[in-house]
C-alpha cells in the first residue's frame, strides 16, 4: 500500500506528462480491447451449453450428385442428406447424441401482429444432445420428429419470449403462426441460448420434419441426392475425435458404396472419389457457422494492427520512464546509500509503471466503447443484431491483463536502469557533469526506430486497403442503382398459396408504379448484390454434356422490364414482358459470360437450352445482355441466365426494385405504409436503397480500410510524439555540449544538421525494417485486396513519403531549439 501511495504522488507530481502517458496507453489498450471483443465473440467463445468441449461438428466433403443447399451454418461441404443423417443417428455408438438443424426465414404472427425473422428446424435430438433444460415448459424431443409433417409445435427463444411476450408464462399452449402454419408453443429455450449458428438468432425452433409444411415445395426428406442438413454430435466420455471419425466412417462407407453409389451420371473418376469420401469430424464447441472462417483473417489482421499501436504507445511510455528515471538518479543514489535494497526500489518503480498502465487501461475502456460503436456503424444491420457491442466481462479481464502486462514488461528496463548506478555516479550526474547513460540513450533510440518501422508497416497496410476500397468503389457494376429502392416480401410464409402469391406480386407492382415520382418497378426472385447465389446445371444447344463437363450456370427469375429499369444494356433480342407467363413458350435471357462459356458466339438469340436434361431443350434464348454484377461486387461475373418469374408456378418470395425521381430515402419511409394498404399482415423485409445494399455488400472492405487507416494514423502520430520526446530529451541532456560547440564556432545550421542526422539515421533504419514488414503484411492480406498486389509501389512510395515528412517535422522542432541555445547560458546549465 505504501508503494501504491508513493507511486500516485510521484505520478501526480507531473500531471501533464502523466496525462499524455495515460492517453497514449488508453488509445492502445482501448483499440485492442475493442477488437478482442469481436475476436472473443466470433472465434473464441463456446456455446452456452454444458461441456461444450465434447461437441463435434460433422462434414460431408466430396462429390455430391444432385442438389445442394447451404447457408450461414457452413458451406456445402458440410451438409448431409436427411436419409444419411437418420442412418448415422441409428447406427452410431460413439456419441451420446447426434443432431441435425437447418435455419430458415420465418414470418411469424401472434394474435394478428406480424413479425419477420429467423427460425430453426431442429431434430428431436437437438436439445438433448446439447444437454439443455427449458426456461419454461419443455423443449423438442425425439417424439416431435417421428412423423414427417405431423408435429405442429414450437419452442420460443428466450430473447423473443422476453421481448415480444414480456416473459408471460401463460404463453404455453397458445398458438403462434409460423410461415402460415399454426404451431402450439410448448416451451421456451434457456436464457442466453441463441442456437448453434453464429450469425443467426432464431426466434423459434420447430421440428425438422415440419420443413415441408413451412417451406413451399420442399420434398427432400427421402431424397439421398438432396443435401441440406447440418449435423453435430456429443462425444461419449473417453472417446476422441479420431475414434469418433473412425467409427462414424464405419457406418458411412457401406451406405455410400452399397446404397448411394448406384446413382448414375458420374464418370469413373468422380465415382472413385465418391466411393472413397470420408466424414469430417471437427471440434464443435463454437457451433457451426461460416462466420468462424470468414472472420478469421480480418480479425487476426485487425488484432495485429491494434497490437502494433499498443507497442508504439508502450515504447513511448518506456522512453518516458527512462527519462524520468534519469532525472531521479540522485534520488535513487541517495536511497541506495541510505540502505534501500535494489529490489525494493525496482518494486517501487514497477508499481509506478503498473499504476500508470492501469490508469491507461481504465481510460482505454472508454476508447474501447467508442471504437465498438464506430465498428457497429460500419457493419450491416444483420451483423449488429448478431454481435454485442458492449464491454463484456471477458473484455474487462482482457483490458486488465494487458494493462498489468504492459506496466511490468515496459517498466522493467527503466526500473533496472534507474537502480543500476552507484551513489558517486549519481551525485556526479546531479552536479552537472557530462555523464555516460549511453546504454539508455541507445535503448531510447532503438525504441523510436522500432516505432518508425511499425508505423511504416501500418501506413503501407492501410494504404493497400484504402486503394483496394477505392478500386471496389470504381467497379463497373453493369447497372444503374442510383435512386433505386429495394425490399422483399414472402407471402408464402404468411399462408399464401402460389396462385395468390402471383396475384399479390402483380398487385404490388401496380400499386408501386402508381406512386408519384416512381418511373419504374421490377422484381427478382434472387436479391441483387445481396450475397445469394442460385445455380443449376443447364444443357445448351450445340454445347457438349456428360460426366465431368462443367455446365453449371447461375440463374435468376425476374419481372418484366427488369433490365431497362436497372439500366442493364440489352445487346440483342428483347427482354421479358408481362405476356411471358404460365402457358406460353418458356424463354430466357443470358449474359455475355453465358454466351462465352457455352460457345454461343454472336448467334445466341434463337438457340435453345434446358434445365431438365439434354433431351428437353424447351427454353428459347430471346435476348443477350451485357455482363452485370449478380451476387457480390468483388465477384467475377459468372455465366448467368434469367427467366420470367411469371412462368414459374412455385415462386413464393419476391424482391422489388423501385426507381424514383424523388429522394430515395423518402420512398423508403413511405413503402411500409404503402404495403400496409396492400396487406397489413405482410411484413416488409430488407427495405433499403440499392446504394446502401452495395455498401453492405462490401462492408468488410470498408470496415478494414477505415479501421486500419485510423489505427495507422494514430500509430504515426504516436511514433512522431515518441521521436519528438526522445530528441527533445537528448537536446536537453546535451545542452552544455551544444553550448561548447557554438562557443567554439559552430553555427546554428551545423547544430541543426547534427540533430537531424540522428533523425535521419533512425528514419532510414526504421523505414528499411518497416518496408520488409509491410511486404509480409501485403502477402498475408492479399486475399482481402481487390485490384492490386500486396507490394503496390505507389502505395509504398506514398506511405514512405508521409512518414518521412511527419518524422522530419517531429525532429525539426528539437533541432531548431538546439540551434537557438546561447553559449553562455549553456555553459551555466546544470
Amino acid at each position: 500500500m505504501r508503494n501504491l501511495k508513493f507511486a500516485l504522488r510521484t505520478l501526480f507530481r507531473t500531471p501533464f506528462v502523466t496525462a499524455v502517458a495515460v492517453l497514449s496507453l488508453a488509445l492502445g489498450i482501448g483499440a485492442n480491447a475493442a477488437i478482442f471483443s469481436l475476436f472473443d465473440q466470433l472465434l473464441l467463445r463456446p456455446l452456452p451449453v454444458p461441456e461444450p468441449e465434447r461437441l463435434v461438428s460433422l462434414g460431408a466433403p466430396g462429390p455430391k450428385p444432385g442438389s445442394q443447399s447451404c447457408n450461414q451454418a457452413g458451406d456445402c461441404d458440410e451438409v448431409f442428406s436427411y436419409p444419411m443423417f437418420k442412418d448415422l443417428e441409428r447406427g452410431q455408438t460413439v456419441l451420446t447424441g447426434l443432431a441435425a438443424h437447418r435455419g430458415f426465414g420465418a414470418n411469424l404472427s401472434f394474435k394478428g401482429e406480424p413479425l419477420t425473422g429467423e427460425g430453426m428446424f431442429v431434430s428431436g435430438s437437438y436439445f438433448n444432445t446439447l444437454r439443455l433444460s427449458p426456461e419454461l415448459g419443455r423443449l423438442l424431443g425425439p417424439s416431435d420428429d417421428e412423423t414427417i409433417g405431423a408435429n405442429f409445435v414450437a419452442v420460443l427463444s428466450y430473447s423473443f419470449w422476453s421481448a415480444r411476450f414480456g416473459g408471460d408464462r401463460s404463453v404455453l399452449g397458445q398458438t403462434i403462426t409460423v410461415n402460415g402454419q399454426s404451431m402450439e408453443i410448448v416451451g421456451v429455450a434457456p436464457r442466453d441460448f441463441e442456437g448453434t449458428t453464429l450469425g443467426t438468432r432464431p426466434l423459434v425452433f420447430v421440428p425438422i420434419t415440419m420443413r415441408g409444411a413451412l417451406s413451399n415445395g420442399f420434398n427432400g426428406f427421402d431424397n439421398r441426392r438432396s443435401y441440406w442438413v447440418y449435423v453435430f454430435g456429443r462425444l461419449k466420455p473417453g472417446v476422441t475425435l479420431a475414434q469418433a471419425k473412425t467409427a462414424l466412417n464405419g457406418i458411412y462407407h457401406p451406405i455410400i458404396n452399397d446404397v448411394e453409389a448406384a446413382q448414375t451420371g458420374m464418370s469413373d473418376k468422380t465415382m472413385a472419389r465418391f466411393r472413397s469420401k470420408d466424414i469430417a469430424v471437427e471440434a464443435g464447441q463454437r457451433g457451426q457457422s461460416s462466420m468462424h472462417r470468414e472472420a478469421r483473417t480480418p480479425l487476426f489482421l485487425l488484432f495485429g494492427v491494434t497490437g502494433i499501436v499498443l507497442l508504439i504507445a508502450c515504447a513511448n511510455i518506456a522512453n518516458l520512464l527512462l527519462a524520468r528515471g534519469a532525472n531521479r538518479a540522485m534520488e535513487m543514489g541517495v536511497r541506495l546509500a541510505l540502505g534501500a535494497g535494489r529490489r525494493q526500489l525496482m518494486v517501487q518503480l514497477l508499481t509506478e509503471s503498473v499504476v500508470l498502465a492501469l490508469m491507461g487501461g481504465l481510460a482505454g475502456l472508454l476508447v474501447a466503447r467508442w471504437t465498438l460503436h464506430a465498428i457497429a456503424a460500419l457493419l450491416p444491420p444483420e451483423a449488429t443484431t448478431t454481435l454485442r457491442f458492449e464491454l463484456q466481462p471477458s473484455v474487462l479481464a482482457f483490458a486488465a491483463l494487458v494493462s498489468v502486462a504492459t506496466g511490468i514488461i515496459f517498466g522493467m528496463f527503466p526500473a533496472l536502469h534507474s537502480t543500476r548506478s552507484d551513489l558517486i555516479a549519481a551525485i556526479r550526474a546531479g552536479a552537472g557533469q557530462i555523464t555516460g547513460a549511453r546504454g539508455a540513450a541507445r535503448f531510447r533510440a532503438a525504441l523510436v526506430t522500432v516505432q518508425i518501422a511499425l508505423a511504416t508497416a501500418l501506413l503501407i497496410g492501410a494504404g493497400l486497403f484504402m486503394k483496394s476500397l477505392i478500386n471496389v468503389t470504381r467497379v463497373d457494376l453493369g447497372l444503374k442503382v442510383d435512386n433505386v429502392v429495394t425490399f422483399g416480401i414472402s407471402p408464402v410464409r404468411s399462408g399464401y398459396d402460389t396462385t395468390r402469391s402471383h396475384l399479390l406480386f402483380e398487385r404490388v407492382e401496380e400499386t408501386l408504379a402508381a406512386v408519384p415520382g416512381v418511373s419504374g418497378v421490377t422484381t427478382s426472385m434472387v436479391p441483387l448484390l445481396a450475397g445469394d447465389n442460385w445455380g443449376t446445371d443447364v444443357n445448351v444447344q450445340g454445347f457438349p454434356s456428360g460426366p465431368d463437363v462443367d455446365n453449371n450456370s447461375r440463374f435468376n427469375e425476374v419481372g418484366a422490364g427488369y433490365f431497362s429499369t436497372l439500366g442493364i444494356r440489352l445487346l440483342s433480342g428483347r427482354e421479358f414482358t408481362n405476356a411471358d407467363r404460365l402457358g406460353t413458350a418458356e424463354v430466357a435471357v443470358v449474359n455475355e459470360a453465358f454466351t462465352k462459356k457455352f460457345n454461343l458466339g454472336q448467334d445466341a438469340v434463337g438457340k435453345f437450352m434446358s434445365t431438365r436434361g439434354p433431351d428437353s431443350m424447351n427454353i428459347e434464348i430471346i435476348g443477350v445482355i451485357q455482363n452485370a454484377k449478380y451476387s457480390e461486387v468483388k465477384q467475377e461475373i459468372p455465366a448467368l441466365f434469367y427467366m420470367p418469374w411469371r412462368q414459374d408456378g412455385s415462386v413464393g418470395t419476391m424482391n422489388f426494385y423501385v426507381r424514383t425521381s424523388l429522394p430515395p430515402e423518402q420512398l423508403v419511409r413511405d413503402i411500409p405504409g404503402i404495403m400496409k394498404g396492400v396487406d397489413p399482415g405482410l411484413p416488409v423485409e430488407n427495405l433499403k436503397t440499392m446504394p446502401q445494399q452495395i455498401r453492405e455488400n462490401v462492408f468488410l472492405d470498408r470496415m478494414i480500410s477505415i479501421l486500419s487507416a485510423s489505427f495507422a494514423v494514430l500509430a504515426t502520430l504516436l511514433a512522431a510524439v515518441g521521436l519528438y520526446g526522445v530528441l527533445a530529451y537528448t537536446v536537453a541532456q546535451r545542452t552544455r555540449e551544444i553550448g561548447v560547440r557554438m562557443a567554439l564556432g559552430a553555427d546554428a545550421l551545423r547544430v541543426r544538421m547534427m540533430v537531424m542526422r540522428q533523425v535521419g539515421t533512425m528514419i532510414l533504419v526504421g523505414l528499411g525494417v518497416g518496408i520488409v514488414g509491410a511486404i509480409g503484411v501485403g502477402r498475408a492480406a492479399s486475399s482481402l485486396l481487390y485490384g492490386l498486389k500486396g507490394h503496390d509501389p505507389i502505395v509504398f512510395s506514398a506511405a514512405v513519403l508521409v512518414l518521412v515528412v511527419v518524422a522530419l517535422s517531429a525532429g525539426y522542432l528539437p533541432a531548431l531549439r538546439a540551434s537557438r541555445v546561447h553559449p553562455m547560458q549553456a555553459l551555466r546549465y546544470d
